[in-house]
């Protein structure tokens, strides 16, 4: 035997039976797909529906679900029909989850914020649900709403998923803001009909 063949043959021998197999546990815990600075567009016959953006994302697949978390944060900003700047979204945390049946399910952890920029309605809350399915967010959680009209709280909340009609579950301590006199008069000068009166 010559030495080239021994020294392959001591390097093959002193290899084997010192790889490990990967445990199964890590195999679970490791992400099958990692996304930075993710940025998506949805659009629907042209026009602009919803915009989503994270700093990571990393993708799981189990038996009987996958799942994408988002664990640096999220952003969705939704559109109107008009194509307007409707809603914003914003959590710390993130996670969506699609079973092998198809029902899909969104989740937001921490520091949710929900804003209805055409509405000037902000609402806080620590955990948010997305059901895509039915077109509603939701939660259990405890909820703060300030908008124009006044400041509501309480525990449970429903709204489409525009956050056009928020409707808290068990509110409690609230109050509500007069905006408007009753007593003024507004003139539509552009369909007004006859004289003006002098001030």
């Amino acid at each position: 035997m010559t030495a080239t063949a021994i020294a392959v043959a001591f390097v093959v021998f002193s290899c084997k039976g010192k790889l490990a197999r990967t445990d199964s546990k890590l195999k679970e815990d490791t992400p099958v797909q990692t996304v930075r600075n993710m940025f998506i567009v949805q659009t629907q016959n042209g026009g602009l529906q919803m915009r989503m953006e994270a700093d990571l994302m990393e993708r799981y697949d189990k038996d009987t679900v996958s799942y994408e978390l988002f664990p640096e944060g999220i952003a969705v900003y939704g559109y109107d029909e008009e194509g307007r700047f409707e809603t914003e979204i914003v959590a710390d945390n993130a996670r969506h989850m699609t079973y092998k049946d198809g029902r899909e399910s969104w989740q937001a952890f921490g520091n949710v914020v929900v804003k209805n920029h055409i509405k000037s309605e902000v609402m806080e809350t620590d955990t948010l649900y997305w059901d895509q399915k039915n077109e509603k967010l939701y939660t259990n959680c405890y909820v703060r709403i300030y908008s124009p009209d006044g400041f509501l709280q309480g525990y449970g909340m429903e709204s489409d998923q525009r956050a056009r009609n928020s409707v808290l579950l068990k509110p409690f301590n609230s109050y509500a803001i007069v905006v408007q006199d009753s007593t003024d008069v507004l003139i539509d000068s552009a369909n007004f009909i006859g004289p003006l009166q002098k001030k």
